[in-house]
């Protein structure tokens, strides 16, 4: 063979080498990867030409497949195009889409509702031995239709969320965001169209108050799900985690004395502006003391600002890191972190002890979620045991053979059973006597506590959250106005929000 041959000889075999290299990158190394990539409409004919599995809430499909005339074979249908009942499960189901953007439990449930799942891998390779048309599993819901709806109702026009626990389970029984959206719309067939509703819902800010009078929106359209991504100043309703360190790894008792005085002078500052007073300006207590029960339930701020300076930085701290809120949950969406002084998520380089004693009462940069509130009622429900929430409830093929199902777990332990206790007996003075009568169910003991946060230059954002029966609980609630105060006793935590938890938890209780 002579050099000239010898050479084309290498360059042939070189050129092979690197087309079975590339071959073998694209079809093993980044297939996923490009299956996955939205511009890849190949896959989009793929997902929508199967019959996607089912959404099941209350053994009824809330999300179904429709088989129809066109190059996609199936039309994604939520509630059965109804757009009022499709808007109240939204924000779970979030939509899927020609153009490749898919949200919610249509993006995070999609392995087995696409029936791509590793655990289907047997249903596959029967569909490949037979040649029949793959389908997708169904996905069951904890969701209960009566407390979800009994949620939404009661949440009414108002800008806000709602979520309820089985505090025994951690099972996810309503969650429900305002405003909502039809996922119908942007499930059309035409991508244009698509693309168009989608952008007109990412461009809507609901209004809300302000306290300067000027036209304020909120940071949160309505694809935001508020329950576990939209995180506000939790106000007085953090006062049950400062009371829950207090107890826990100071001591302190419901009976126990504390300082509660007209005005609050932050540490290491001077002067009015380190000056905080309890709502209203009015004192909590012409002596200047009081106990930590009667603290809670009038909800005295001055108080617990001192509790949360005497607690300090590292027991203020790991309280909010023994709860998880600065880990994100896969229920199976992602959770949002929570926010505090000097941690992860929070001001990372102010973690003074103004800020820590602020903290104390819900204020500054403490950012929490709806679902991290109730997780906090939960804990106290459920005897110091804070059960992980999940929202699937089992997995069945298309032949309603089970593929998977949640069996409950614990998260976290934060305090003791002997805190919780200890904070149920206070949380019932707040209902019973306290800043929570709103909240009162007849011939049922309701545990709860109220909020009233600043969130200027908006309104106050109020809070309930809640657990019934107090002495068997059934179920955890936390209700959020986003900005719906108006610094008046008629428009606070306990005059608008606990009565929405009332109605909740009723539903809850007569399932």
């Amino acid at each position: 063979m002579n050099t000239t041959l010898r050479r084309l000889s290498t360059v042939v075999m070189a050129m092979f080498l690197a087309l079975m290299v590339s071959t073998t990158w694209i079809q093993f190394v980044t297939a996923g990867d490009l299956n996955e990539d939205p511009r890849n409409f190949r896959n989009i004919y793929s997902e929508l030409g199967r019959d996607r599995g089912p959404i099941v809430v209350g053994g009824e499909p809330i999300v179904t497949s429709e088989p129809v005339d066109d190059d996609y074979k199936y039309q994604r249908t939520y509630s059965g195009g109804d757009a009022g009942a499709a808007s109240v499960y939204a924000p779970l189901t979030g939509f899927f889409a020609v153009t490749g953007t898919y949200t919610g439990l249509e993006r995070f449930a999609n392995g087995y509702l696409g029936g791509e799942d590793d655990s289907l891998w047997l249903d596959r390779l029967q569909n490949l031995i037979t040649g029949e048309e793959a389908q997708g599993s169904s996905v069951e819901l904890t969701i209960d239709p009566k407390v979800q709806q009994a949620a939404w109702d009661a949440l009414g026009d108002y800008t806000g969320a709602a979520v309820a626990l089985d505090p025994k389970t951690g099972a996810i029984l309503a969650m429900v965001s305002k405003p909502s959206f039809d996922p119908n719309s942007i499930a059309v067939h035409n991508a244009g169209d698509a693309t168009a509703a989608y952008n007109e819902l990412l461009n809507q800010k609901p209004r809300v108050n302000s306290e300067d009078g000027e036209e304020r929106f909120s940071t949160y359209g309505p694809t935001i799900n508020r329950t576990i991504n939209a995180t506000y100043p939790p106000g007085s309703a953090f006062k049950l985690l400062t009371s829950a360190a207090a107890i826990e790894y100071n001591g302190v008792t419901p009976d126990s004395e504390i300082p509660a005085e007209v005005i609050y002078q932050l540490p290491g500052t001077t002067g009015p502006n380190g000056q905080v007073g309890n709502f209203g300006g009015e004192p909590c207590d012409a002596s200047g003391k009081m106990t930590l029960k009667a603290a809670l339930a009038m909800s005295c701020n001055t108080a617990f600002l001192d509790l949360a300076n005497e607690v300090g930085k590292d027991g203020m701290q790991r309280m909010f890191q023994d709860f998880g809120f600065t880990e994100s949950l896969e229920i199976p969406m992602t959770t949002t972190i929570g926010a505090y002084p000097g941690l992860i998520g929070g001001d990372e380089d102010d973690d003074s002890d103004a800020r820590i004693s602020l903290s104390g009462i819900g204020q500054g940069s403490v950012r929490i979620t709806p679902l991290q509130v109730a997780m906090i009622s939960a804990a106290v429900a459920n005897d110091g045991d804070l059960m992980e929430p999940y929202l699937i409830k089992d997995v069945r093929d298309s032949d309603l053979e089970l593929v998977s199902q949640t069996k409950p777990s614990r998260y976290k332990s934060p305090f003791s059973s002997s805190t919780a206790d200890a904070l149920t007996e206070m949380m019932v003075e707040v209902v019973n006597n306290g800043s929570g009568k709103g909240a009162q169910i007849q011939g049922v003991q309701v545990a709860g506590k109220t909020g009233t946060a600043e969130d200027n230059p908006r309104s106050p954002t109020l809070w309930f959250t809640s657990f019934a029966p107090a002495d068997d609980p059934q179920v955890a609630v936390a209700v959020v106005l986003e900005n719906q105060g108006q610094s008046t006793n008629e428009t606070t935590g306990g005059a608008l929000a606990s009565p929405i938890a009332r109605q909740i938890m009723q539903a809850a209780i007569s399932r």
